[in-house]
């Protein structure tokens, strides 16, 4: 195997954050991901404007953080870089109303998801540049390894070039985010979109919770107790994360006991078997071919039932009260409680 990278990585030379000397970039939602970018840009020296909804309750928090507020379709009039961090599923509605009526030729529409763009909810217009600048990360954790002098990865890609400059522009955008100082990774709309809930489908999100569930259940349903099913199935679950984020699934293999590694390897594709590769594979497609966006979509248009109906049994699961009950008699609770507190960030507008 190649020790090539097969796509591109730019990094903090491969920018100039003075390329935006002459714009006002316009972020459009100040949650998650809105607030860091809004705050590493102004704090990288670009001019920032934030769009948000006269009635929104994120216009306080911005304000109070020094920055200039104005109603979505203000910001994008006065922006000639307009960054989409509001949710996938008002995005569409924003653009027909706020964006559209208000771009110039040769604006730049900036999105952290591709959703809207590859599932064809937004058709831009012809005459602006689309570009992506994606942090793989929680907002919470851009802003604060940025305040930390740190990177944090991201990936780029350009939809349509109009003005010849996309990248340049979408470079000096990650820079002044702080993704460049850990690396940009080139790639397309198509495919961070298709990747990206793919894996939150079927590993990060799904697959792993109903993973840790069956665990839990097979033990208790055997006899075991519910807290030691618990501690087993879900609690552990960090430690081995965190050594196969360190240094891949080997890092994970040399840590624990050699017990623990031979039980895995000789049993988790027995878990984890060729059926489970060919439920993977129908996700993928329903993803590639759009079947799941379409859901989702009317999903949110019928007013999320199913949604709320799913949400409302996972959160009664009984392995969420057993570690409710759990993580409150250990001595790491008050810390926590203490991080999530400093970590608190305002809810997507």
């Amino acid at each position: 195997m190649t020790d090539e990278f097969t796509t591109e990585i730019y990094y903090d030379d491969d920018a100039d954050v003075s390329t935006l000397d002459d714009e006002t970039v316009a972020v459009l939602g100040y949650g998650s991901q809105g607030h860091a970018h809004a705050l590493n840009l102004h704090e990288s020296g670009v001019d920032v404007i934030v769009g948000l909804r006269e009635s929104s309750s994120s216009r306080s928090a911005a304000e109070a953080d020094g920055l200039t507020v104005e109603t979505p379709a203000e910001a994008v009039s006065q922006a000639s870089y307009i960054s989409v961090l509001v949710p996938d599923t008002v995005q569409a509605t924003v653009y027909e109303n706020d964006i559209e009526p208000n771009l110039e030729d040769g604006d730049t529409l900036q999105f952290a998801h591709g959703l809207n763009i590859h599932y064809d909810q937004i058709e831009p217009s012809a005459n602006v540049d689309v570009t992506m600048v994606a942090p793989k990360s929680p907002g919470h954790l851009v802003r604060r390894n940025y305040e930390n002098d740190e990177g944090t990865p991201g990936l780029l890609a350009i939809y349509q070039d109009t003005t010849g400059n996309a990248e340049e522009r979408a470079l000096a955008y990650a820079k002044a985010i702080g993704c460049a100082r850990a690396g940009v990774i080139e790639t397309t709309f198509q495919e961070e979109v298709e990747s990206d809930l793919f894996g939150e489908q079927a590993v990060l999100c799904g697959g792993v919770t109903s993973l840790v569930k069956h665990g839990y259940e097979t033990l208790v349903d055997a006899g075991y107790s519910p807290e030691i099913a618990y501690f087993e199935c879900l609690n552990e679950l960090k430690l081995i994360v965190d050594l196969m984020y360190e240094g891949g699934n080997m890092e994970m293999w040399n840590s624990v006991s050699d017990t623990a590694e031979y039980g895995g390897l000789t049993r988790g594709d027995r878990i984890v078997d060729d059926t489970v590769r060919e439920n993977m594979e129908e996700v993928l497609e329903e993803v590639q071919n759009g079947e799941f966006t379409r859901e989702w979509i009317l999903e949110n248009q019928a007013g999320r039932p199913s949604y709320g109906q799913l949400r409302q049994a996972e959160q009664e699961h009984d392995i969420e009260e057993v570690g409710e009950r759990l993580r409150d008699l250990f001595a790491w609770a008050d810390e926590e409680d203490a991080d999530a507190e400093t970590q608190e960030v305002p809810a997507d507008d």
